[in-house]
């Protein structure tokens, strides 16, 4: 039986990091949990360790898990004048190896992390074993084609500062597809509250009781809270088939949600991103005194 659950493996990646690593060109987030043989993880850019979350429960009791975030990823602490580039993330791969002081250590490499970690490990007798997931397919997309040639363009490592601080394209599917994508679990979610809704609509002293409603508002807070923290827009009470009572209710919540978030982006050093949670928690209160008092 795993000593750890899907919920808890989510939950390692909304706290914060174990501690930060140094890795001369901003500080890599660092997380371990498990036991056993030592794996590091290596996301692929712009996404983070969280991209293995749903393995962690199958590995935790037989191998320690190391995972990094990249500077310019996760919880990772950078600036608009952290060099970010291939390069620079294979010599990060390099020297948290060295900080971490692996005797042997295996490698598990995803998407272009998976092209990162061949060329920071090659030839390194520390390395014991190494596991590539879906990185450089036979007929690769067009996305990861460009990011591979673009690499020698001047001003690359610029580029991505920028486009890291930037949640609003870092998030875009038009840029990144589905790599920050959530969306399955958001439409399961509103299928399950439809599907709910549909069934009461002949009970109104069951669906406007405390517990349906209640229901309503953590769908609602958990769109709201998304939409702001991934730079989208809120979606309205009737995207939602939310009552608007439970709306309202839902978006308090979101703004709790929100100071939480504000108070980790800042501890972790994104000041910018905590300026936008704050900005967005001042538009939600008065909107909620006049939509209630108005």
């Amino acid at each position: 039986m795993t000593t750890l659950t899907p919920t808890e493996a989510s939950d390692l990646f909304r706290r914060q990091p174990d501690r930060f690593l140094d890795v001369g060109a901003g500080e890599a987030a660092y997380r371990v949990v498990g036991t056993g043989p030592d794996v590091l993880f290596v996301h692929g850019w712009p996404v983070s360790s969280a991209t293995f979350r749903q393995l962690l429960p199958h590995l935790v009791d037989h191998v320690t898990c190391h995972l990094i975030d990249f500077p310019s990823a996760g919880s990772s602490r950078f600036d608009a004048n952290t060099p970010m580039s291939i390069s620079q993330h294979i010599e990060t791969v390099r020297r948290v190896v060295d900080l971490l002081e692996f005797d042997h250590v295996a490698v598990v490499g995803h998407d272009s992390g998976g092209m990162i970690a061949r060329h920071a490990m090659v030839g390194d007798p520390r390395l014991r074993a190494m596991g590539l997931i879906n990185t450089e397919p036979p007929d690769p997309s067009w996305r990861f084609k460009s990011f591979i040639a673009s690499r020698h363009l001047p001003g690359l490592s610029a580029g991505l500062g920028w486009v890291a601080g930037k949640p609003r394209i870092v998030r875009s599917r038009a840029v990144f597809g589905d790599a920050f994508g959530d969306g399955e679990l958001f439409r399961q979610a509103r299928d399950a509250a439809a599907e709910m809704v549909g069934d009461l609509s002949a009970f109104p002293d069951i669906y406007f009781a405390g517990y349906t409603q209640d229901a309503l508002k953590e769908l609602a807070e958990a769109h709201i809270t998304y939409a702001v923290i991934a730079g989208k827009p809120i979606p309205a009470p009737k995207e939602l088939g939310v009552e608007p009572a439970a709306y309202l209710n839902g978006m308090g919540e979101a703004a709790g949600e929100l100071r939480r978030f504000v108070l980790d982006v800042i501890r972790s050093g994104r000041v910018a991103d905590g300026e936008r949670g704050l900005e967005a928690m001042d538009t939600i209160f008065p909107d909620i005194d006049y939509r209630v008092f108005a």
